[in-house]
């Protein structure tokens, strides 16, 4: 079994009009957010074996901020094509991961994010793992910092393919903030 941990970035700040989309720092509230979602993982026993991120500053200032968070020990990986990329780039990546990688977790920008929980969680003829089999897709609201954790039952990242995992849990920030 495979645990894939999607994370969308901490919410940016768009105060400095003259800033690159690219180089747009995380918020207040990104700064505290990012943390929180950190902690929730370590609450959860969800810490990542391996977090591979985009390069853009926001998606950075937010793995690292979650990193620390949860106690993550190794080195993120920055991965320069997140930053535009497809929910078909980050399932690549996902599959390139060692075996011994247990909870893989992918940091990066909407509306991939969404696409890549949609994407893992529906097959191409719009049957969820539930049995839903009315045709329509299944598609999730992905928030800055939103956090999905999907199953998959797989000895093998190579093995990953759209459409096979199931959904376990959803949090957002502002969950979190309410229950704590």
């Amino acid at each position: 079994m495979k645990t894939i941990l999607i994370l969308r970035h901490a919410k940016s700040d768009w105060g400095d009009p003259s800033l690159a989309d690219f180089d747009r720092p995380l918020s207040k509230r990104g700064l505290n957010d990012a943390p929180r979602m950190g902690k929730a993982l370590l609450s959860a026993e969800q810490i990542p074996d391996r977090i591979i991120s985009s390069p853009a500053r926001r998606a950075k200032q937010t793995a690292k901020l979650v990193a620390e968070a949860c106690g993550y020990k190794e080195s993120i990986q920055w991965e320069d094509g997140f930053y535009g990329a497809g929910s078909a780039d980050l399932i690549a990546a996902l599959k390139q991961l060692p075996p011994e990688v247990e909870r893989g977790m992918l940091i990066g920008h909407n509306p991939t994010m969404e696409e890549t929980v949609a994407s893992l969680c529906t097959t191409s003829a719009g049957i969820s793992p539930w049995g839903n089999v009315d045709g329509s897709d299944f598609s999730i609201t992905v928030p800055t910092s939103g956090l999905a954790c999907l199953e998959v039952n797989i000895d093998d990242w190579t093995k990953l393919n759209p459409g096979i995992a199931i959904l376990k849990w959803f949090v957002i920030p502002r969950l979190l903030k309410a229950i704590q």
